[in-house]
């Protein structure tokens, strides 16, 4: 103790003709004599600035240019334009400058860049004073001198991307919190385990720690929530996998691991539509988790669709018989054997099976096939994979199988290269073909179509357009002089002057959560009072708004224009949305069929015409997400029409009704995560069904079902399937 005050800390034993030790109070590493703070549970987190990497500040990643953008085709030469900025007229004497120094650096000027030796490749990015040639890097450093000007930060941005943080590797945290380890592990070397291999892992660690009663209670309370993600079925998850690459169904099952990690007990759980994404297999696992919660004296209340999950509780409540206005009324509540005995009831029609989307009486024949060799992005392992293109082409498999990896982060950047001469961020795949003859590509996801209350169905398929001109028709507007411009929200003339037209005003609390609150000028009608004065067919612009799009229908019945764009909604189920409904207002399943009905929102010359014109490959990501059976018959019809016109669809998706109405399927497999990322069958539905994978065995009960359903009601329904050979 008196060595170690007199020695600030530091003390040594020296032992006659014997070895030395040097004893630190403080955290020291005796070889290189740096000195650790002591552990914090701030120091292990990179959103904390004491745990976060100094150079990344906990990112992970830096951006720095990014050499696939600024080579974006590495089959050109030099010479042909393969460096993307010095092919634009402010900046192209410095693909004159590099031509002219080529032949005394040596470098080649008709050979593709991809062929170029490393060290000439190091050449055009370094430079060369001397020869007069000035260097990439040179060459954006002089930029970003000038980056206050928004046009260069505009041109930067690119021909960035993000890279792992030279510092940290990607690891988020400082040196001294990587410099922590349990079992040999670093928390970032934790992290990057699955829940399956972390549950392993601590076992060990509480086997050799079970002593120690600190460690005991703390290690008690991550095993639990591990083990609400093992029960859930994400076991196959890494802890440090980023939230946006989670599907929905991920995602909202992750919200139910929290609540069952909890304990709660005596607790009302709300559940909205918790099987979207998910894999019939995996909807077993959802049903018992709920079932758990349950037993544990909890209530749950579900928003569902899902025939399994209906069958499945204890008491159902069904709300109908139609959707919006034709809605609302409380048409069964009890157990869900009875449900079926409610001749209104569209949902009692599919449970008692008397409404079934059913197998078509033909399954299409490809005009084609799109050819993707070796994906090996993620969990995939270098897959080949083929999509016929004409039919409806479904990517299914059990949730965590790779099917959003495969499609939307490989298959969509893919052909957006190959058709559009897009570069868009891709994971790693050798090569597509059979993209001949697709003029474009369309992703449909469940992003929203607008952020503001500015954007609703009625503007993003331009049947506002059509509605203004009719109000523009009317003998009072054209006694006003008013054109169509005037009975527009979205410009001055016409709207409200206070709010200009957002029914709305926006309070700023500071340091709170915005507050809206409604337009105490046009109390929400959105346009000054001589415009509500215009009426056409006894309402005004404000009131035309408020109308379904099944009234609104009805309403214009005179206005074939109108009913042309206002029928794809009616078409995709979407009837029961309101005109001037906020599209922020919308769900995902929503947007994504709003997307849908934009393409089909055509004349029928248009339509027609697209029919002789070039085709279209659509990726739908789970289009069926939040509608009910009968919504679903109703997009399968849609998706029909697309497929009549020549277009192919290639879907991500799991309903079942999908899956039996399918001409081809691609299952991924066998499992989630590590254990997936292979192509386990394909074929069509009957072809699959006999292959005894999950997505086989649910084709199998289904196709079984039907076949009962049809030897039940003494008629072959649609007739037997025709199989299409592989």
């Amino acid at each position: 103790e008196t060595a170690f005050a007199k020695g600030l800390g530091r003390a040594r034993v020296i032992v006659d003709d014997g070895p030395e030790w040097t004893f630190y109070r403080k955290r020291r590493c005796p070889r290189c004599g740096l000195d650790f703070a002591d552990p914090d549970p701030r120091l292990f987190r990179y959103n904390s600035p004491l745990g976060a990497c100094s150079t990344c500040e906990g990112y992970g990643s830096v951006v720095d240019l990014d050499h696939a953008k600024i080579v974006p085709d590495p089959s050109k030469s030099i010479r042909e334009g393969a460096i993307a900025p010095w092919n634009t007229p402010g900046h192209a004497e410095n693909l004159t400058g590099l031509i002219a120094a080529a032949p005394r650096l040596g470098l080649p000027l008709d050979l593709p860049f991809s062929e170029l030796a490393p060290a000439q490749v190091a050449l055009i990015h370094k430079g060369s004073p001397r020869h007069g040639l000035i260097g990439l890097r040179k060459f954006f450093r002089r930029l970003e001198t000038k980056s206050y000007k928004m046009p260069v930060r505009v041109f930067l941005s690119r021909f960035r991307g993000y890279h792992p943080c030279p510092d940290c590797r990607g690891k988020r945290l400082r040196p001294e919190a990587l410099a922590v380890r349990v079992g040999g592990l670093d928390i970032a070397g934790l992290s990057n385990l699955t829940v399956r291999e972390v549950r392993a892992f601590l076992a060990e660690v509480e086997s050799r720690e079970s002593g120690n009663p600190a460690a005991r209670r703390v290690l008690e309370q991550v095993r639990g929530r591990l083990d609400a993600l093992d029960r859930i079925g994400l076991d196959y998850l890494t802890l440090d996998r980023p939230a946006r690459t989670l599907s929905s169904g991920e995602a909202r099952r992750l919200a139910l691991a929290t609540a069952l990690g909890s304990g709660l007990v005596n607790t009302l759980y709300v559940l909205d539509e918790p099987s979207v994404g998910l894999h019939p297999r995996d909807v077993g696992r959802l049903i018992a988790t709920m079932v758990g919660l349950r037993d544990a004296g909890n209530s749950v209340v579900v928003v569902e669709h899902d025939e399994a999950i209906l069958k499945a509780s204890d008491w159902l409540v069904d709300i109908g018989p139609g959707a919006g206005e034709s809605g609302g009324r409380v048409l069964y509540q009890g157990p869900p054997e009875g449900g079926g005995a409610i001749p209104e009831s569209a949902t009692g029609a599919f449970l008692s099976g008397r409404k079934r989307a059913g197998v078509p009486e033909r399954r299409r024949t490809p005009k084609g096939s799109i050819i993707l060799t070796g994906a090996s992005g993620n969990n995939l392992r270098e897959i080949d994979v083929s999509f016929p293109t004409g039919v409806l082409c479904v990517v299914t498999g059990v949730s965590g199988s790779g099917k959003s990896t495969l499609v939307e982060d490989t298959l969509f950047p893919a052909l957006a290269k190959a058709i559009l001469n897009e570069t868009l961020p891709a994971l790693p795949f050798r090569a597509i073909s059979g993209t001949e003859g697709l003029a474009d590509v369309v992703l449909v996801d469940q992003s929203p179509i607008g952020r503001t209350s500015r954007s609703n169905p009625v503007t993003y398929l331009k049947a506002f357009d059509e509605i203004r001109k009719t109000f523009a028709a009317t003998h009072e507007a054209r006694t006003r002089n008013f054109g169509a411009g005037k009975f527009s929200f979205n410009v001055e003339g016409g709207r409200c002057g206070v709010c200009e037209g957002a029914g709305e005003l926006t309070v700023d609390m500071q340091f709170l959560a915005d507050v809206r609150m409604r337009c105490p000028e046009c109390q929400g009608t959105r346009y000054r009072p001589e415009v509500l004065e215009v009426k056409y067919g006894g309402k005004n612009i404000a009131e035309v708004l408020d109308l379904t799009v099944r009234e609104a229908f009805g309403f214009f019945r005179n206005k074939p224009k109108v009913q042309a764009r206002l029928r794809p909604l009616m078409d995709v189920g979407l009837d029961y949305l309101r005109l001037g409904q906020s599209a922020s207002t919308l769900s995902g399943g929503e947007a994504q069929r709003l997307k849908l009905a934009g393409f089909l929102a055509s004349s029928p010359a248009a339509m027609t015409r697209a029919a002789r014109g070039p085709k279209t490959l659509f990726l739908l990501d789970e289009p069926t997400t939040g509608l009910h059976p009968l919504d679903v018959a109703k997009l399968l019809e849609t998706l029909t029409r697309l497929l009549d016109l020549g277009h192919s669809l290639i879907l991500v998706e799991h309903s079942p009704d999908v899956l039996l109405a399918a001409d081809w399927i691609v299952d991924l497999g066998p499992e989630a995560g590590e254990q997936g990322g292979k192509v386990v069958a394909e074929g069509t539905p009957e072809e699959v069904a006999r292959s005894g994978t999950h997505t086989g065995q649910a084709l199998m009960e289904l196709l079984g079902h039907m076949s009962r359903l049809r030897k039940d009601n003494g008629s072959s329904g649609t007739g037997a399937p025709r199989v299409t050979p592989g």
